[in-house]
């Protein structure tokens, strides 16, 4: 996961407080107070993660195959997993599940991370699945910010936000609305 003050490899072990829940696709709702905080302490040697979530170790193989999308092994089962911004921490697409996760101490995860989780310079916007692209949120040249959409995919009767992967303007725009497109296709560049 590439973070704009440097990466995971150089800031771990990194401890952290953090509230998970699933997520309702397009509610930006936050999680309710009353969700208990779970305790995780991330630590990594090369592309090996090992994860202690309260208490509660895991260990796993992480390679990012696109900014902001990875393939997870850990035991016997294989995952792609999707991390975004959203306000307030973070939200996470495990399969046809989401997640929203909350720093407790945000201070904690800004002291990691710098002020704020984008991709740095110029960022090529990824297909996750493939799809129908059914409505384009932008315009080429204009100004976004980081997890704003950009457009949206209809895969297997459900509508996905294909969000900006950092602030700044859309440089191009590689599909058009009604377009087919493939798994890791090029939709739009960032820059």
């Amino acid at each position: 996961m590439r973070l704009s003050s440097g990466s995971l490899k150089d800031k771990l072990p990194m401890k952290l407080n953090v509230r998970i829940a699933q997520a309702q696709p397009g509610n930006p709702q936050p999680i309710a107070k009353s969700t208990a905080a779970k305790a995780v302490e991330v630590t990594r040697a090369g592309d090996r993660l090992s994860i202690m979530l309260d208490g509660r170790a895991i260990e796993a193989d992480v390679i990012e195959v696109a900014t902001g999308t990875y393939s997870v092994l850990a035991g016997d089962c294989s995952h792609e997993v999707r991390v975004e911004p959203a306000p307030g921490g973070l939200r996470v697409h495990a399969g046809a599940h989401e997640f929203r996760v909350e720093i407790e101490d945000p201070r904690a995860w800004r002291g990691r991370r710098g002020s704020a989780l984008e991709a740095e310079g110029r960022q090529e916007v990824l297909a996750p699945m493939p799809g129908k692209v059914v409505r384009l949120l932008v315009k080429q040249g204009e100004k976004v910010e980081a997890g704003q959409g950009l457009l949206v995919v209809e895969a297997m009767k459900m509508q996905n936000e294909i969000r900006s992967p950092k602030s700044g303007a859309v440089e191009r725009l590689l599909v058009t609305e009604g377009q087919a497109v493939n798994a890791g296709e090029a939709l739009a560049i960032v820059a």
